[in-house]
């Protein structure tokens, strides 16, 4: 067997040059609307999560940003917690939670379908996150046709 002659990693060491960006770091202009929708399971992957971030970052840059959840992607916007609510169980628990919050506290609206809360999980608006618009399952489409009117950046989310 050969010899490992290399120091091992410690902590502060990095593997990747982290300080060199590719693009130019667009910004949106006067207007410029974004909309990322999720149709994906809370916890049974990370672009919940990532794109959660995604819309926190195009808020940033200036875009008045929506998320839309709808189907599974309901469940990313119900409060949780256990044994109470609000309680994080493991660490990570509270990451939709924490972001949306965020995201909404920054000025980003989120809107969930009514039909996915109560035919499709059992659930209700009271089980949602403060400050999230629950809309009619027919909304659903007009929110995505009212946003490609608008010409907005759409990040479309889908898992299965």
């Amino acid at each position: 067997m050969p010899a490992v002659t290399k120091e091992a990693h410690k902590p502060g060491d990095y593997f990747v040059d982290y300080e060199s960006k590719v693009f130019e770091d667009v910004k949106a202009d006067p207007g410029d609307k974004a909309l990322v929708t999720f149709h994906t399971m809370a916890f049974e992957g990370s672009i919940g999560l990532v794109n959660i971030l995604n819309a926190i970052r195009l808020n940033k840059k200036g875009f008045e940003t929506s998320i839309l959840l709808y189907g599974p992607g309901v469940l990313l916007g119900v409060q949780r917690g256990f044994p109470r609510i609000g309680d994080e169980a493991f660490p990570g628990h509270q990451n939709f939670n924490k972001n949306l919050e965020r995201f909404m506290a920054e000025g980003g609206k989120v809107y969930a379908c009514r039909f996915a809360l109560q035919a499709l999980y059992g659930s209700g608006e009271p089980a949602l996150i403060p400050g999230i618009t629950p809309i009619m399952p027919q909304d659903v489409l007009d929110c995505i046709l009212l946003h490609k009117k608008a010409n907005a950046v759409i990040i479309d989310t889908w898992t299965v």
